[in-house]
């Protein structure tokens, strides 16, 4: 009888004890799910406002500045196709015009979710299309500090998402939102988003890589409203805290609704496009 009280203490105080537990733990677990939710609902909030815009033509300046302060700039174009809705990627075209090295070099790339992206690449000195494979999306693009996943990385359920706070920045109050990759083979362990809280836009991207060390910062600036009432940054800033090299994108004037389809995006356009 004694063993059997004995017993019956033992599970008393276990049971007590996974039920303190359980209570204790509950707030934060309920506290994690909301931050997740939180962060889910504001990056959601900044992708579908720029929901509408069909299609898109723009061309730009990209100047690259190594670790000497020495520049170089590219003239290129890209185009864009909106993806039908949130469970498929938008497609893209760019394309280089100068200098002769890179002029006709082209990058066509079909995001995709949680799927690997397709990439084609076509470089005219080879005349030839080469497939980007999932395991070298981390790869620069074309020497500068963009890799070839920043061009298909805006997609809202390529990631989960967590709140941090708020922020002020460069005097505008925004959300900071971290956000972790649920594709694979990502060159980045977590990013850390600064959306607005007036007009939803993202301002900044830390980018963290596979060692979560800051490798690089994405500033956006410049920002317009179109009359669709779309808004594109004309200003791309990305910096390598790890290289001291920088790539900046200066865009021209947007033109939407241009009548682009899906055949303006097939493997076939690649070898044409000058």
């Amino acid at each position: 009888m004694q063993l059997n009280l004995l017993n019956k203490t033992i599970s008393a105080s276990i049971l007590g004890a996974v039920l303190a537990t359980s209570v204790a733990f509950a707030p934060v677990q309920a506290d994690e799910a909301a931050d997740k939710q939180k962060g889910f609902d504001i990056a959601a909030r900044s992708d579908r406002s720029d929901n509408g815009f069909t299609s898109s033509e723009v061309e730009a300046i990209m100047t690259l500045v190594n670790a000497a302060g020495r520049e170089t700039t590219r003239e290129l174009s890209f185009k864009t196709l909106e993806r039908e809705n949130e469970d498929v990627g938008d497609k893209g075209l760019t394309v280089f015009s100068t200098p002769r090295d890179v002029k006709g070099t082209a990058l066509l790339s079909h995001a995709k979710i949680l799927e690997p992206d397709n990439q084609w690449l076509y470089l005219p000195a080879l005349k030839r299309v080469k497939r980007i494979s999932s395991a070298n999306k981390s790869g620069p693009f074309v020497g500068s500090e963009f890799a070839f996943e920043d061009f298909t990385s805006t997609e809202l359920n390529k990631y989960e998402y967590k709140y941090i706070g708020e922020e002020t920045l460069d005097g505008m109050k925004v959300d900071v939102v971290e956000r972790f990759p649920r594709y694979k083979n990502s060159g980045y362990t977590r990013q850390v988003s600064y959306i607005d809280q007036d007009v939803y836009q993202v301002r900044k991207i830390d980018f963290y890589d596979r060692k979560n060390a800051l490798l690089k910062t994405l500033n956006f600036s410049d920002y317009k409203e179109y009359d669709n009432g779309i808004w594109r940054a004309h200003t791309l800033a990305m910096t390598n805290h790890q290289t001291n090299k920088s790539t900046t994108l200066t865009y021209g004037e947007y033109k939407f609704k241009t009548g682009l389809a899906d055949k303006d995006f097939v493997k076939g356009v690649l070898k044409r496009v000058r």
